[in-house]
């Protein structure tokens, strides 16, 4: 039997406490692709998409892939762009009734309008399907799961690596459950179980600590009779919203008390781990010192800047790591990205080999991150800020930094750019004539996805908190909207 079964993915990490709004030009900047002739672009490579069509594939489907929508982390989605871009998805399903639904979203997103976007594209298409029609979604590991969107979807599988490699996996993944589903062979729901934290303590990494043991027992479970998923989504914290932190969902049928309860053991052991920190956060003075006394000949020091993470919705433009790099004179170093399309377009006004005086950075909220710099260089390199990830996240997937430039000062390539990307990909430097390999320090913007393209390639790798926006310490932050107590903000038993 052929399904006909409507995909689309609506991808948003909102950070509330940007200022910075994400319009439709913000979509349109990252990813924005309309209908089923748009899919070549993104059907190959790690993204939902393409586990949707693998599932096509497998089973025959007759697909109508409404949109791909994505803009990086920031500011609150407007409500211009977010009705824009479900009015695709709902008048796709007006336009022909699927038998199934399978959406790649995220999980954090939040609107102008509410503070539960996902739960708000559930409901909208609910009006249009009824309440029976199966739904699939994927997530983020780092969704902020709400009640809402687990009374809406009946599957719902988050990713379970970070770096998320397995963005296509996860949606063949549930697409199969989808699958099984149509066929009436079985009939599931999701359970979820909630801890009062803004997030698992080491933001949900998968490569060391407790959340390998936690993912391998998810594994396990889901061989279980009657289980079809096992999720465990760390939480992202720069959501002011009710319904934020960490939650373990199961998808299952059956016996409701013992798959809550194993979903509830699961929460457990996130809440009695909640400070097991595995991090160390250097200031950015202490990494300049490692940074100066670095010797190691044949692989670069990593220093990531996880407060200035772009991926997070963080400006991407703190001077404070860049000032004390500089300040110590480190050499043989590159630094990236510094998002400032100002500075970006003063460039772009000059030649490569021009030397230019100008400031840099800082110009979004200084108080996270440091003032501008004023700063003398050389222009290496100017670019459109196109490059083609090569590595286990972003391979054959387009990245536009959009007007971009290599700086050199002192001894720093910065490269200096428009939009703000975290740094995935080495050829997010290798497309702009920087070798990080080549260097003895590499700075970098980026939490933790950085890790599966430059772990390879160091000797060592630290993390600082420069301050920025994306800062771990909680209590630099103004929240206004969570349910309190709430660890680590309150004292907690």
């Amino acid at each position: 039997m052929t399904f006909k079964v409507l995909t689309a993915e609506f991808l948003h990490e909102t950070n509330t406490f940007n200022i910075n709004k994400t319009d439709l030009s913000s979509f349109e900047a990252d990813t924005l692709l309309i209908g089923n002739d748009q899919i070549g672009a993104r059907g190959q490579a790690n993204t939902g998409l393409a586990g949707c069509l693998d599932c096509g594939r497998e089973f025959g489907w007759y697909i109508t892939h409404a949109v791909s929508a994505h803009a990086g982390p920031s500011g609150p989605v407007t409500t211009e762009a977010f009705e824009h871009i479900l009015s695709l998805i709902v008048d796709a399903a007006q336009a022909e009734k699927p038998d199934g639904v399978l959406l790649c979203l995220h999980g954090a997103m939040v609107p102008e309008f509410c503070q539960d976007g996902e739960g708000e594209v559930l409901a909208r298409l609910r009006d249009v399907i009824g309440a029976d029609l199966p739904v699939a979604i994927t997530l983020d590991l780092h969704a902020n799961v709400s009640v809402k969107m687990c009374d809406l979807a009946q599957i719902i599988v988050s990713y379970k690596t970070y770096p998320h490699v397995d963005m296509r996996e996860a949606a063949c993944h549930a697409g199969k459950i989808l699958q099984r589903t149509m066929l009436g062979e079985i009939s599931p729901r999701t359970l979820r179980a909630h801890r009062p934290m803004l997030g698992e303590a080491n933001g949900g990494r998968t490569d060391i600590g407790p959340m390998i043991e936690r993912i391998a027992r998810a594994r396990a479970y889901e061989s279980e009779p009657n289980v079809f998923a096992v999720s465990i989504n760390a939480g992202f914290e720069e959501s002011d919203i009710p319904e934020i932190g960490p939650t373990v969902l199961v998808t299952c049928q059956g016996d409701g008390a013992a798959h809550q309860a194993f979903a509830e053991t699961i929460a457990d052991d996130i809440w009695q781990r909640r400070a097991e920190y595995l991090n160390t956060y250097y200031t950015v003075e202490e990494v300049a010192d490692i940074a100066a006394t670095y010797t190691n000949p044949d692989a670069p020091l990593i220093i990531a800047d996880y407060a200035d993470n772009p991926g997070g919705g963080a400006y991407g433009d703190s001077t404070a790591l860049l000032e004390a790099l500089l300040k110590k004179e480190i050499s043989r170093s590159c630094f990236g990205p510094m998002v400032d399309p100002q500075a970006a377009r003063c460039l772009h006004q000059h030649n490569e080999g021009d030397t230019v005086t100008l400031a840099i950075g800082g110009k979004n909220d200084p108080q996270f991150g440091g003032e501008p710099l004023t700063l003398t260089g050389r222009i290496l390199r100017l670019s459109d800020g196109v490059c083609i990830g090569d590595g286990p996240m972003m391979g054959g997937l387009k990245m536009n930094f959009g007007p971009t430039c290599v700086l050199q000062v002192a001894g720093i390539a910065i490269l200096v750019v428009s939009e703000p990307i975290q740094m995935y990909d080495l050829q997010q430097f290798r497309a702009f004539g920087i070798d990080p390999s080549a260097n003895r320090v590499v700075g970098l913007k980026s939490m933790q996805h950085f890790r599966a393209a430059f772990e390879p390639i160091a000797g060592k790798i630290i993390v600082c908190d420069s301050g920025a926006l994306c800062t771990p310490d909680a209590t630099k932050l103004t929240y206004r909207n969570l349910q309190r107590p709430i660890y680590p903000l309150d004292p907690m038993n």
